[in-house]
């Protein structure tokens, strides 16, 4: 199969998008935690990868049988923990475009776009959030948009560590500390991650 082939691409997505939807259809149906027991998974599927390519069919059966029910729901009406994840059809069908593209947005040349898109967007929120010019691309602020939580994290860490660093000096990098309500918390890598002690 040509792995660009747009029939084939248009069949399989559709099939994807019809299988997902009736995933949402029914989601309240599902147990919002999973009752599967650890290493569930290896029992289902083979311990090596096909040999050969297998066909959309075969691949939504599997995740029907063997993936979804080993999913928390976090879509599901009944699902109360942890925090509210940004789900919407726009953000679905946003992902499917950026997926689509599949560029690297990591600096303007690469892709300019994106990179422009992101800081329009970065100073539409910023001015429903009623910011001060200076924290806006066009007052000579600006941010980024994190991928999930633990991202923001990082950066937020960081950040603060520079600031107070390029005040105290570079030296004083082993004097930082980082307070999180336990010494597991997840918290504590992510200061880790900015050279900084839990």
């Amino acid at each position: 199969m040509n792995l660009l082939d747009p029939d084939e691409f248009r069949r399989q997505g559709h099939m994807i998008i019809d299988f997902l939807a009736d995933y949402y259809e029914n989601i309240e149906k599902y147990p919002v935690v999973s009752r599967v027991e650890p290493g569930y998974l290896s029992k289902c599927l083979p311990d090596s990868a096909p040999s050969d390519q297998e066909s959309i069919e075969t691949i939504l059966h599997d995740i029907d049988q063997y993936i979804v029910p080993g999913l928390t729901h976090w879509q599901s009406p009944n699902f109360f923990a942890y925090f509210q994840t940004g789900f919407s059809i726009p953000g679905m069908l946003g992902e499917m475009l950026c997926s689509g593209f599949n560029v690297a947005g990591f600096n303007w040349f690469s892709s300019p776009a994106a990179t422009e898109l992101e800081s329009l967007v970065m100073d539409w929120l910023g001015k429903l959030l009623d910011l001060p010019t200076s924290f806006l691309f066009s007052g000579h602020g600006g941010g980024v948009i994190q991928g999930n939580t633990c991202e923001a994290i990082i950066c937020t860490l960081t950040s603060a560590r520079d600031k107070i660093l390029r005040r105290l000096g570079q030296d004083s990098i082993t004097k930082l500390t980082e307070r999180a309500g336990s010494i597991d918390s997840w918290m504590c890598k992510q200061a880790s991650c900015s050279g900084v002690t839990a």
